[in-house]
């Protein structure tokens, strides 16, 4: 089990992310605009990079949605290999057979 601290770190960077999304593609759309005078453009850069970082969409780690583990988890389940495992070894997940050689 993950440390509470850093899911809910988390958990707040993905809150920052969704109010500050509009905010953050209004500047990114000014500063990409090439018709823009070049003031106006560095003023949105300026202004973006005043935002803070957890406010970026890259910040987000992929979590486990079981134990909160951040490493080796699958997208399309958003489970670790772990919890795949564990679940799959208790019959959980329909199609999954813990293979043995």
């Amino acid at each position: 089990m993950a440390k509470k601290s850093s899911v809910e770190k988390n958990n707040r960077r993905q809150r920052m992310v969704k109010n500050a999304a509009a905010k953050r593609a209004r500047l990114k759309a000014i500063i990409a605009d090439k018709t823009k005078p070049m003031e106006e453009r560095f003023a949105a850069t300026m202004k973006l990079a005043e935002m803070p970082r957890n406010s970026s969409a890259t910040r987000i780690k992929n979590r486990c949605e079981i134990s909160g583990r951040p490493h080796s988890v699958y997208r399309k389940t958003k489970m670790s290999r772990i919890a795949i495992r564990d679940f799959g070894s208790r019959g959980l997940i329909p199609g999954l057979v813990k293979s043995s050689w």
